[in-house]
């Protein structure tokens, strides 16, 4: 199909894109990487008269880390996490993330504040921000606010706590303390479809070995990402033994919600949950002794 009629402008700067945003209203959506916005426009799901292009805005382009916390600008693109040296090296659970995000074409376009702001229960990068405690960064007329992620997703898909006048930024997430690890891992029938089922691992151990911060989410079985707070609950104060990662992930497998599709059965996704969360785990463990 072809989308419907719209002026388009580019804007040249956060303020640009908010001002613009102020003066044409719901008639308006912002375009990033566009690889969800393109296709709703073509399906006529959505029919802005307006769209806003902020890719010419340069300062939303970065991956930096300081004072203990890594800063992602929101344009930065798919392809850039993937060969970023500091993500492979300090942060592999985001390695993982961006290089199963669909094919290398999108992903060297997309951009992972668009994944994040479309809050498709089928995209990565939710479940990963989830299990690493990310915030995100949104800056509308009334200023700057940081948003939890777990408050960022609302219980309906598709949807966030963001204004309709406000513009996603930056994503913040707490750099890697000693004894940290954390993987993700999804099953899809082909490479770069969407997950049958994601899991994201991330797990902090103390001295004597025993986990002092869990943190599991779920891609693709539910309304929403979801968090798995039993199955995280159940980690706290344990050795990352196989018994524990057993149990955490029967919770997690329990926390799902899956429905069934082309993809799968509900009681199939439910099993490949509690596949995918051993196998995190497992990896997430295997990277916190230096075996992976």
């Amino acid at each position: 199909m072809i989308p419907g009629s719209f002026d388009y402008v580019t804007a040249s700067s956060v303020s640009e894109a908010i001002a613009l945003l102020q003066q044409h209203g719901d008639e308006a959506k912002v375009l990033a990487g566009g690889h969800s916005l393109i296709p709703i426009l073509r399906f006529r799901l959505a029919s802005p008269s307006f769209l806003i292009d902020i890719n010419r805005i340069a300062e939303l382009d970065y991956i930096r880390e300081t004072d203990g916390v890594l800063h992602i600008g929101a344009l930065t693109r798919e392809a850039d996490l993937d060969y970023s040296p500091l993500i492979r090296a300090r942060y592999p659970i985001l390695w993982d993330t961006a290089k199963v995000v669909a094919d290398p074409v999108v992903r060297n376009w997309a951009t992972i504040g668009g994944n994040l702001a479309h809050a498709d229960p089928a995209n990565d990068h939710p479940a990963t921000m989830l299990a690493l405690g990310a915030s995100v960064v949104a800056v509308g007329p009334a200023g700057q606010r940081v948003i939890p992620i777990e408050f960022f997703f609302t219980d309906a898909s598709f949807e966030t706590t963001l204004d309709p006048l406000e513009i996603l930024t930056e994503i913040r997430i707490p750099a890697p303390s000693e004894h940290s690890g954390g993987a993700y891992l999804k099953l899809e029938r082909k490479v770069g479809d969407y997950a049958i089922a994601g899991v994201a691992a991330y797990v902090t151990l103390d001295n004597d070995g025993l986990v002092t911060r869990a943190g599991l989410a779920l891609t693709n079985v539910g309304p929403t990402p979801l968090k798995a707070r039993d199955a995280e609950q159940a980690l706290l104060g344990k050795p990352l033994d196989e018994a524990t990662i057993r149990q955490a992930a029967d919770l997690a497998a329990t926390a799902s919600q899956p429905t069934s599709d082309t993809r799968g059965t509900a009681e199939y996704k439910r099993a490949m949950v509690r596949t995918l969360c051993l196998r995190a785990l497992r990896k997430a463990s295997a990277r916190i002794t230096g075996g992976e």
